[in-house]
């Protein structure tokens, strides 16, 4: 059993911390890009959201590119003993970059569908900019941002590529759950690759689940206010 546990703890743990930082950077990125007025706008969010339609090997190269012992910024983390090919946390900067853009274009729907009347009538009752987005603006397009966050860990569970080029295939280190039912198959151990399967085949749905769920939910408890 701990062909499957062990992968599924780890894939578990990259998809979390990986869905944090892409909710971080999401929600900052929309909320700027719904605000900022530029014909350079779209030409910055397609190249925010690339990874997204990018094959994952090539999220994966540049990220080896960047992060290797050659790269710009490996060498600088080299320089405070942190390295970040072929370990978990490398593997979560790949989780991160590929579920990014989930957060971000779900997230800039959002903003730019909040009413800007009542972001406006909180200005003029003296809210900061700071208080009215956390107390109005956020809370309105809160809807919008958890689907695309649920939609964010979903991709970051299942992400292969990108993982596989950055962080490889170390048996409980950076051998997440996609990894490892490629290994299974490629060993020709057809019983474990099935359980892999399923078990990520029902995370998924159940994350799919909660995230319609969730929208319905948040919906009629605005409406109750």
């Amino acid at each position: 059993m701990s062909g499957l546990w062990v992968p599924l703890l780890l894939s578990l743990k990259v998809a979390g911390w990986a869905t944090f930082f892409a909710s971080i950077l999401g929600i900052a990125g929309a909320y700027a890009l719904s605000r900022w007025k530029s014909p350079f706008c779209n030409v910055v969010d397609s190249i925010l959201t690339l990874p997204m339609v990018l094959p994952p090997t090539v999220v994966g190269y540049y990220l080896l590119v960047l992060l290797g012992r050659r790269g710009v910024v490996g060498q600088w983390l080299a320089q405070w003993n942190i390295e970040l090919v072929f370990t978990w946390q490398g593997a979560v900067v790949a989780a991160t970059v590929v579920a990014f853009p989930m957060v971000l274009k779900a997230a800039r729907a959002a903003f730019e569908d909040v009413d800007q009347r009542l972001v406006n009538a909180s200005k003029i009752l003296g809210v900061s900019d700071t208080a009215t987005f956390f107390r109005v603006t956020l809370p309105l397009a809160m809807r919008g941002i958890m689907a695309g966050v649920l939609l964010a860990f979903a991709r970051a569970l299942g992400e292969f590529g990108a993982t596989l080029m950055i962080a490889g295939s170390i048996p409980g280190r950076t051998q997440t759950l996609s990894i490892s039912i490629y290994e299974a198959v490629q060993a020709g151990n057809d019983d474990l690759a099935m359980v892999l399967v399923i078990t990520t085949s029902i995370s998924c749905v159940l994350v799919l689940w909660l995230a319609s769920y969730i929208k319905p939910a948040y919906a009629r408890r605005q409406g109750a206010r």
